[in-house]
C-alpha cells in the first residue's frame, strides 16, 4: 500500500496549477449551525462557530473528481506512459465524468464503465465529453470488474475512482486551497464513499493541524466498517447517496488516513441527507448531489449517538450521528458535487 504523504499532495498541486478552477468559499449566516456543549476548560469568551461552504461542485465536470483525474493523466503524460489506447475507468458517474474531461484535454480516448443504475444526467454528460459509455451490472463493483477486463484486453490505462495515490493526492489539493483562504481553519467536513477525497483532504489537513470530519450514510459505511474490523471489507450499499458514495469497500489508504489523531467519524441517515440537500436549495438556491448534502448533514442532524461496539483503541473513531463545532470553531464543509436532477428540489420549497 502507498501511504499518502503531504508531499504527494503538493506535487499534485503543481500538476493542476492553471488547469483547475480554484475553490470558492461561501460563509453561512451567523448562528446557522449550532455549537456543542461548552468545554469547561475553555476560558475564552463565548462566541458562535464560523462555517463556510466549499463550493467544489463549481469545479470542471461538476465535482472535485477533476482534480484527481487531471493529476493522474498529467503524471502519466509526463512519464511517457499514457497509451494511445487511452484511459478507462469504472465509476458511479462523477469519476467517469472527470476522467472523460481530462482525457479529452489530453487528446486520448476514454471508455467509462457505469452501473446500469447510474443517473441519466451523468450518462448524458459523459457522452457529451466524447466518452464511450458502457453500462453494466447494478453496483460500482460490477462496473469495476468489466473495466479491469477491458484494460487487460485493449491495453488502455486503467484509472480508478478513488483507490490510487495520484487520484487521492489530486483530491487533497482542495484542502490546500481552502487553507490558503482560511489559514486558521480548525475543521474540514467531507463525505466519504471509497475514500479518495477523504484520504487526500485528511492527509493535507493533518499537515496543517486541521481536524477532518468524515461523514458516511448509515447504509454506505465502508470506512466505518474498515475501522471496526481493522481492514477494508465489503459492506452493504443502500443509500440515497449510493450513486456517488456507494463503494462496497474503502481503500487501504483511506483506512490509514482515518487512523490519524485528528479524524472524527460521523454516520448520518438518509432522512437527514435529504433534509440537508433541501435546506441548501431552500436557503441558498444550491442544487447539489446527495453526496454533497451528506457532509452538511453531519452539522444539521439531531444530537444522537450510535453505540457501535468495538475495541477500546478504536473508540475515538467510532461514529456519532452529528458533529457539533466548539466555541468559536472555524469549520469548512465541502460540497463535493452537483451532477443531479434538481426537479425533486423545487416542490414545496420556500425562500428564507
Amino acid at each position: 500500500m502507498h501511504q499518502l504523504t503531504y508531499g504527494d499532495v503538493k506535487a499534485a498541486a503543481d500538476r493542476i496549477a492553471g488547469h483547475l478552477r480554484p475553490v470558492t468559499l461561501a460563509p453561512l449566516d451567523p448562528g446557522a449551525i449550532r455549537t456543542g456543549p461548552r468545554d469547561p476548560l475553555d476560558d475564552r469568551p463565548e462566541q458562535p462557530c464560523q462555517v463556510w461552504l466549499a463550493l467544489e461542485f463549481m469545479q470542471h465536470t461538476g465535482s472535485f473528481k477533476a482534480r484527481g483525474a487531471h493529476t493522474f493523466l498529467q503524471a502519466h503524460r509526463d512519464a511517457g506512459t499514457l497509451p494511445a489506447a487511452g484511459v478507462t475507468i469504472a465509476s458511479g458517474g462523477n469519476a467517469g465524468l472527470a476522467c472523460a474531461w481530462a482525457a479529452r484535454r489530453h487528446r486520448v480516448p476514454a471508455t467509462v464503465f457505469l452501473p446500469a443504475t447510474a443517473p441519466q444526467v451523468k450518462v448524458d454528460k459523459l457522452r457529451s465529453y466524447g466518452a464511450d459509455v458502457q453500462l453494466t451490472g447494478t453496483e460500482y463493483a460490477d462496473a469495476l470488474t468489466a473495466c479491469q477486463d477491458f484494460a487487460a484486453t485493449t491495453g488502455a490505462l486503467a484509472s480508478h475512482a478513488y483507490d490510487h495515490p495520484l487520484i487521492a493526492a489530486g483530491a487533497g489539493t482542495l484542502l490546500e486551497e481552502i487553507h490558503q483562504q482560511i489559514p486558521d481553519l480548525d475543521t474540514v467536513v467531507v463525505a466519504v464513499g471509497g475514500g479518495g477525497l477523504f484520504t487526500g483532504v485528511a492527509t493535507a489537513a493533518q499537515h496543517h493541524g486541521i481536524r477532518t470530519v468524515a461523514v458516511e450514510p448509515n447504509n454506505c459505511r465502508a470506512l466505518n466498517a474498515a475501522l471496526q474490523t481493522g481492514h477494508p471489507i465489503d459492506v452493504t450499499v443502500d443509500s440515497i447517496a449510493a450513486d456517488s458514495l456507494g463503494a462496497r469497500h474503502t481503500s487501504a489508504m483511506a483506512l490509514d488516513a482515518a487512523r490519524q489523531d485528528r479524524v472524527h467519524c460521523v454516520l448520518v441517515p438518509d432522512t437527514e441527507i435529504i433534509r440537508a440537500r433541501q435546506m441548501l436549495w431552500d436557503h441558498r438556491r444550491l442544487a447539489v448531489e446527495h453526496c454533497a448534502a451528506t457532509a452538511l448533514a453531519a452539522l444539521t442532524s439531531p444530537d444522537q449517538h450510535h453505540r457501535d461496539p468495538g475495541p477500546v483503541h478504536l473508540r475515538a473513531h467510532l461514529p456519532s450521528s452529528s458533529y457539533r463545532p466548539g466555541n468559536g470553531e472555524k469549520v469548512c464543509v465541502v460540497l463535493c458535487g452537483a451532477n443531479t436532477d434538481p426537479t425533486d428540489l423545487t416542490h414545496g420549497s420556500t425562500e428564507h
